[in-house]
């Protein structure tokens, strides 16, 4: 198996709030993007409490999930809803902290299988045979009324509330997670980004510049500096999981 990553500050933030977190543990790889909102840093802190609690509860609960004594989709939940009250935690204690919250992306893959756990805007596609497909769906307002009808995808590319996000960890006492499941096959790419790639650059862009790189490990790189050259107006992180 193959991952590489990619976190920039991009042309106009002053700090990055992107956070993420791989393991290439063969048995049971994770990895996982998150994207933080909240001034005053916030959502850097946000972003990094989430992907450390991934990280922590990877770690002690990795052997129980290979020995099949815990449930994947159901630690998926578990944790991020951790993840969840433990942001809600923080902001309560410090108010510097108060209203930040984080997208959060994450993949296990086990055997033939990878799950994904999601919430916010941030996104995982699959690139099989040429073809690129987004898995997640967004949780923004604007992507909702794309999906109901009220707008097509065309004007939902410059919508002025492009940025208004519907689902985060930490901005409720309860999150709902979109966890689910999809086989696998070798040479499969699984690519995890925040949406500082994605509101710049088109799939169609992004497909391009995968097939056409000759080395993965570029990939990352290429990706987040046509980003920059587009605008840079944000973060942006990408990770690039091969299939092997």
């Amino acid at each position: 198996m193959f991952i590489c990553v990619c976190s920039d500050i991009g042309e106009v933030r002053s700090i990055n709030q992107d956070s993420y977190y791989y393991s290439k543990d063969d048995r049971l790889p994770i990895f996982a993007v998150a994207d933080g909102m909240g001034g005053h840093n916030a959502g850097e802190i946000a972003s990094t409490l989430a992907i450390e609690i991934i990280e922590e509860n990877y770690n002690r609960e990795k052997e129980n999930i290979i020995n099949s004594n815990l449930d994947i989709p159901k630690f998926i939940n578990s944790t991020l809803a951790e993840a969840n009250n433990r942001i809600l935690k923080e902001a309560r204690e410090n108010e510097n902290y108060n209203g930040m919250g984080t997208t959060v992306t994450t993949g296990i893959i086990y055997k033939n299988e990878i799950f994904i756990g999601h919430v916010g805007d941030s996104r995982a596609y699959l690139l099989r045979k040429d073809e690129l497909h987004q898995l997640t769906q967004d949780h923004s307002l604007v992507a909702e009324l794309v999906r109901n009808g009220s707008i097509s995808l065309e004007e939902a590319v410059n919508h002025p509330q492009k940025n208004i996000i519907t689902r985060a960890l930490g901005t409720d006492e309860e999150v709902k997670v979109d966890i689910f499941s999809r086989n696998i096959e070798k040479d499969d790419i699984i690519l995890l980004c925040t949406d500082g790639l994605t509101n710049l650059v088109s799939d169609d862009r992004i497909k391009e510049e995968i097939i056409n790189c000759d080395d993965l490990r570029k990939v990352c790189g290429l990706l987040t500096d046509v980003a920059n050259k587009l605008g840079g107006f944000d973060n942006t992180t990408v990770m690039i999981v091969k299939i092997s």
